[in-house]
């Protein structure tokens, strides 16, 4: 009998998760229910999506930083963090907009620790499910958009279709939407949402770059300089996206500007240590837009002291067939700008890491980069010891992909527990010692 119900069961399963629309009301099930048992939350707080495919935490926390120097009452929920009035912990959901409810439920515990603003980091795959639905979201930020979870998505145009679907769902709750002008995709989500409440914004808007101006641009390669907010051009984009909104809730120009002159930035994402003459960089990118990005910002610029000044790369890429397409794409772009190039395991999964070393490897050698000198190293840890031993005095020392996550995942789903941060702090430590 037992056998029996577990064949029933399993052909339930199937036929469950072989139909798109059994699946689709599963979750849009999940959404409603949790609207309606925390009691429509979203009616009684201001709450605010920021989606894109860079920049999305770092623009919460941008704008959470000018809410909070006016005076205001946030709650914010990113894949970073879980913060309620006074009190944060670090997001380890695993899911940057968790499903069963769950962000009613933060909500709910928002408007009860008597928040007057929700931030809330909006992912495509949370939309796919449904679960920016049954939310009354007053703003919505879109911050980019570029080729990302393609195979997860199906094609570039369905992924393309999230963005949008959470974007015309906010403005059917009578919510506004803001759209990055500097970005290549506006003329699309601008033709498309024409006439209707969308507000656009850029780095170089007037009156943004006095805002900027009070930020110091970072000097690289000089002791104890490393600054704590870099702004590079994704940072600037991020910035205007946090102002411009601050200013539409009618936050005084002063507090914006406190805010952004104190932000310390984002674990991370451009993430400086410095260790005597040696500066080393953590960041999450992910994308071939936003490695670029780093390494224009990162790359130091020959000086008195340091004329031949070098940037230093440990490079790795996702595995579990996550984008593929990007892995020669990342050794291309290293292959332009890093001087010396380490390639390493990011998060394998189930493939080998050694083969997804080669297929960066292939971008790199594409590149006809002569001057590059390459290594490769598979433990992350002694990747990262290897490239800050090769470090000269007034060199830039980058990792990429890892940002600040806890875990390097590998096969059979088992994790290792990681910090980019700490290894580089301990290999830098070394290097001081030795």
């Amino acid at each position: 009998m037992a056998a029996i119900d577990t064949i029933k069961r399993s052909r339930i399963a199937k036929l469950f998760y072989h139909s798109p629309r059994l699946v689709s009301a599963y979750h849009r099930f999940w959404a409603w229910f949790g609207a309606v048992t925390n009691g429509h939350p979203s009616k009684k707080i201001f709450v605010i999506g920021v989606t894109g495919t860079k920049g999305k935490t770092t623009t919460l926390e941008l704008l959470n930083a000018m809410l909070e120097a006016a005076g205001r009452r946030t709650a914010l929920l990113s894949s970073l963090r879980v913060k309620i009035g006074a009190t944060s912990e670090k997001n380890n959901l695993g899911n940057t907009m968790p499903g069963h409810g769950y962000i009613q439920k933060f909500l709910k515990r928002a408007l009860g620790a008597q928040c007057t603003y929700a931030l809330v980091e909006v992912a495509s795959q949370g939309i796919v499910s449904h679960r920016h639905e049954f939310i009354d979201w007053k703003v919505g930020v879109l911050t980019n958009l570029a080729p990302e979870h393609i195979e997860s998505h199906g094609s570039f145009e369905n992924y393309r279709k999230a963005k949008l679907d959470f974007l015309k769902y906010v403005l059917a709750r009578g919510g506004a939407v803001f759209l990055n002008r500097d970005d290549q995709h506006f003329p699309f989500f601008n033709k498309v949402l024409e006439n209707q409440k969308t507000v656009p914004y850029s780095k170089d808007d007037k009156g943004l770059k006095n805002y900027f101006s009070k930020i110091e641009s970072p000097h690289f390669a000089r002791r104890g300089s490393a600054p704590k907010f870099v702004l590079t051009d994704f940072n600037r984009e991020n910035a205007a996206a946090a102002a411009t909104v601050a200013k539409i809730l009618g936050i005084d120009e002063t507090a914006i500007e406190r805010a952004l002159g104190s932000f310390e930035g984002v674990p991370g994402r451009m993430e400086f240590m410095t260790k005597g003459p040696y500066t080393a960089i953590v960041d999450y990118a992910h994308t071939p837009d936003s490695l670029e990005a780093a390494y224009v910002a990162a790359r130091p610029k020959p000086n008195a002291n340091y004329p031949n000044a070098r940037l230093i790369c440990v490079l790795g890429a996702a595995g579990g067939g996550r984008d593929k397409w990007k892995r020669p794409e990342f050794g291309r772009i290293a292959g332009a700008y890093c001087d010396e190039i380490i390639l390493t395991t990011e998060d394998p999964y189930d493939e080998d890491p050694a083969e997804i070393i080669q297929e960066i490897k292939s971008g790199i050698l594409s590149e006809d980069a002569e001057a590059v000198d390459l290594y490769e190293v598979p433990d992350r840890r002694e990747a990262i010891k290897k490239a800050v031993a090769l470090a000269r005095p007034g060199d830039v020392v980058i990792g990429t992909g890892k940002g600040s996550e806890d875990w390097i995942h590998v096969a059979r789903g088992q994790k290792i527990s990681w910090s980019e941060r700490r290894a580089f702090e301990e290999a830098l430590e070394e290097k001081e010692y030795n």
